[in-house]
């Protein structure tokens, strides 16, 4: 992995970073901001200014609010969820630490690309555009919504089956269903279309970042061994692309064996939290 931590921005000189960063929480398809409380507590009681916004159409709802009223998620993109938290993201002092959770972690590879940040974390990120690797555990998380190209815009609930099958494999079906029930919300649809449709169009791809880019601020990818959503094979191909163009931003990856796509919350998920933290707060960079 690239070792060369420091980075110039512009002819300026990255400068320490402040001790307590804010940092902004960026969830998942399927999910809400509730997926962070574990780690969002975790971070507040360490000191951190924690933001979890909302996807445009969630925002601060209840999960049953959503499941029963889901229009709002209609229609909506990649694009208009990333511009999303760069405005709220501008509004901050500074620069700040930005994590995100599976889809979540191709919008702030996408955040990453526009500079907004001084450190990166994907936990279990989805593949931003290029990046075709795609194992069939991945391909079947997706089938229910991507079998019906007729609902691209739509919002389709996700069956307690398969939230079993995507979040809850470490769990018997009883268990799961208790979890699908407290946090499982509908898809957006046309997210998943278009991450899709971008892992062979890398140039023209929504999830287009610049791989090269040398004035990226350090970026984590984290795995979980035994994920079906993003197993390790996708966190260790995006790795790859970065490192691979020579540029001397710092991408690193990180991978935890018997770990589920939930990484946030499975038992166990401080030491997960703890390192992400330590990680990102070490690295951090803030441009002079």
């Amino acid at each position: 992995m690239n070792a060369t931590a420091d980075t110039t921005t512009n002819g300026t000189t990255p400068a320490p970073a402040p001790a307590k960063l804010p940092i902004v929480l960026v969830h998942g398809l399927w999910m809400t901001p509730k997926s962070w409380d574990t780690w969002a507590e975790r971070f507040r009681a360490a000191g951190h200014e924690v933001l979890v916004p909302g996807w445009p159409g969630i925002d601060d709802r209840s999960v049953q609010d959503i499941r029963s009223n889901p229009a709002a998620l209609r229609g909506i993109g990649l694009k208009e969820i990333a511009d999303h938290y760069e405005r709220i993201i501008r509004t901050l002092p500074v620069k700040p630490i930005i994590m995100g959770h599976s889809f979540g972690g191709v919008i702030t590879q996408m955040l990453a690309d526009r500079g907004l940040g001084a450190a990166y974390v994907g936990v279990a990120p989805g593949q931003t555009a290029g990046i075709t690797t795609l194992p069939l555990s991945t391909l079947r998380t997706g089938l229910p919504i991507l079998s019906n190209p007729f609902g691209r815009n739509g919002a389709k609930p996700l069956s307690k089956g398969h939230f079993h099958f995507t979040f809850g494999n470490d769990l018997n079906r009883a268990s799961s269903d208790v979890l699908w029930e407290q946090s499982a919300v509908p898809s957006y649809n046309r997210v998943l279309f278009e991450g899709v449709a971008a892992t062979t169009n890398e140039k023209g791809g929504v999830s287009h970042v610049d791989y090269a880019r040398a004035d990226r601020a350090p970026l984590l990818v984290i795995t979980g061994g035994i994920d079906n959503v993003v197993p390790p094979a996708i966190g260790k191909a995006i790795v790859a692309k970065y490192n691979g163009t020579g540029s001397p931003a710092v991408v690193e990856y990180k991978e935890y064996a018997g770990r589920t796509h939930r990484l946030v919350s499975q038992p166990g998920w401080e030491e997960i939290a703890d390192y992400a933290l330590t990680w990102a707060a070490s690295h951090a960079t803030v441009t002079a």
